[in-house]
């Protein structure tokens, strides 16, 4: 047949004369045309499904965010402020102007990728005063021009002249030092085109501002969130220190700086957290965080659990998840494998913890048969080092026990320098002995001491744990303690001090984005200012798809 013929164009007597041969081939070419439609078909419902999930996330998100709004509007008006004392309503003050900040940029994010409609006309807003920037910082000019200054008309091609300029300030700072960076867009235009009504305007497009609108350049953003989450300073202390340096900066102005630059960090957050759950080896930790509950003006105990890979890990990382409770769901939802499809498979491999039972669940063998625990070495010891501080009563085993545990940590301490292999061959042949004399050892002084005594409890717990304190002696990339994880916890316990307390759940978790990235940076050994300068710069313009490339482990000064 010289064409395709459609199932409505086939009939009966297109069949007759055809040869058995011929009608196969017109069999197998509509079977064919057939898997074509099927497959069209298959993929236009997969499209359609992916873009109902997107609205649906999209939905759900704006909601969740202009309810957010709305109750940082009601405690904003509503709260019962006198119940604080003057500090307090200082610090939820800067709480409420950080968070709303954020708010707004992700409710802008997501209402860019809506469709537009026709917008009502309203009344012209009237632009608020901006004070100058002040005349006695320096100025650091950056020339744009463009590479070309030919005329783009086709016909013409004629030099173009310089006709003016457009002029934008951004305040930035060198620690101790502020300087305002002067950007300069040169205007650039063809005279003879001009004269022919045919004129074009040439100039550099506007780099992207960190903070949308705002005078700050993303030295200033990081320098402000660095002052907040490794400085541990309240905002209204960062004003005084930018006070005596001639520059107003209100509160109210850094809060806000500092909600856009968290709300901006947020996806390479969410990076870094898929990176550290990349590590075979975990460590885990959480510690206590007070969050106001601006109803009440009281605070209540709310938590910080603590992620980071493993101590010998070559790409170190640490992550840090705001929840306001301290049961096992919350380590369970972050490992992955309970509740809801997860984005990505559960993890496996081995956690290092202290052995508190929120860590039962996610450790159970029969549910989650790729993990392993690892126990803290160092909580075993500590259990005999209370029994020989003064006022305790020196205990005698309790002496021994530290002495033999002594001789296991001298051991470790000159393996740090080895490949995994090599730390456990050299577990296996000097390690192993001393552990098997331990044990013994124990379980004779156990017999010796009487039951309930502060003594038998430091020897059950080590007893009762002990194929876990001894799993480093079977995998050397695995540490002996979980050191590691409680050196990242300190930073919140000092931020806590000075923080007086997490503002609301929002802020912990943008808290938790920032302080994520700024330990994680200073693990893999960079600076955290410039580190986050650079960052704050890029990450506007940088492709989603290589978010991955900002991370610290990876990320490479512009």
């Amino acid at each position: 047949m010289q064409r395709m013929l459609s199932m409505r164009e086939i009939s009966a007597q297109d069949l007759q004369g055809l040869t058995p041969e011929a009608v196969a081939a017109l069999a197998a070419q509509m079977l064919g045309h057939i898997r074509q439609q099927d497959e069209r078909l298959t993929l236009q419902g997969q499209e359609l499904q992916r873009k109902d999930r997107e609205i649906a996330w999209r939905d759900a998100k704006l909601e969740k965010v202009n309810f957010e709004l709305a109750r940082l509007k009601r405690w904003k008006f509503g709260a019962r402020t006198e119940a604080m004392t003057a500090e307090q309503r200082r610090l939820f003050e800067d709480t409420l102007a950080d968070d709303e900040a954020s708010l707004r940029a992700q409710l802008a994010a997501l209402q860019a990728g809506l469709p537009e409609s026709p917008a009502t006309p309203k009344a012209p807003r009237a632009k608020p005063r901006r004070q100058p920037l002040p005349e006695h910082l320096e100025r650091v000019e950056h020339r744009h021009e463009p590479a070309d200054t030919a005329c783009p008309t086709p016909e013409c091609g004629q030099p173009m002249q310089r006709i003016g300029e457009d002029v934008s300030e951004k305040l930035d700072i060198i620690p101790a030092k502020f300087f305002v960076h002067r950007h300069i867009y040169g205007k650039w235009a063809c005279r003879c085109c001009s004269q022919r009504g045919e004129g074009r305007l040439v100039q550099e497009p506007a780099e992207p501002d960190v903070v949308d609108g705002g005078i700050p350049a993303s030295g200033l953003v990081a320098h402000t969130l660095i002052s907040r989450f490794v400085d541990h300073l309240p905002y209204y202390r960062i004003e005084d220190v930018h006070a005596r340096a001639g520059v107003h900066t209100p509160r109210s102005t850094l809060s806000s700086w500092g909600g856009s630059g968290g709300a901006a960090l947020e996806p390479l957050g969410d990076a870094l957290k898929r990176f550290v759950l990349g590590a075979p080896v975990l460590h885990a930790d959480e510690t206590t965080v007070p969050l106001l509950d601006p109803g009440k003006g009281k605070t209540r105990t709310a938590y910080i659990w603590a992620y980071a890979r493993g101590e010998f890990d070559p790409h170190p990382g640490v992550v840090y998840e705001f929840c306001t409770g301290r049961g096992g769901q919350y380590p369970l939802a972050f490992l992955g494998g309970q509740g809801p499809p997860q984005a990505q498979p559960a993890w496996a491999g081995t956690l290092v913890s202290d052995q508190y039972a929120g860590y039962d669940a996610v450790l159970d063998a029969r549910v989650f048969p790729g993990r392993t625990a690892a126990a803290c070495v160092a909580h075993a010891r500590r259990k005999f080092e209370e029994l020989t501080k003064p006022g305790a009563g020196a205990s005698a085993v309790a002496l021994q026990a530290l002495q033999r545990l002594a001789r296991i940590y001298d051991v470790e301490r000159h393996l740090k320098a080895m490949t995994a292999q090599q730390r456990l061959d050299a577990r296996q042949r000097l390690s192993l002995p001393l552990w098997h004399e331990l044990q013994l050892w124990l379980r004779l002084e156990r017999a010796r001491v009487a039951d309930g005594s502060r003594i038998a409890q430091a020897i059950d717990y080590s007893l009762n744990h002990w194929p876990a304190l001894t799993r480093h002696l079977h995998d050397g990339a695995v540490p002996i303690d979980n050191n590691l994880i409680e050196r990242q916890i300190k930073p919140w316990k000092l931020g806590a001090k000075n923080w007086l307390f997490i503002g609301s759940e929002l802020a912990g978790q943008r808290a938790a984005v920032v302080m994520s990235l700024v330990q994680s940076a200073k693990l893999n050994g960079l600076e955290p200012w410039a580190y986050l300068r650079d960052v704050l710069a890029r990450i506007h313009s940088h492709p989603s798809q290589r978010i991955d490339e900002l991370l610290p482990h990876r990320w490479r000064p512009a």
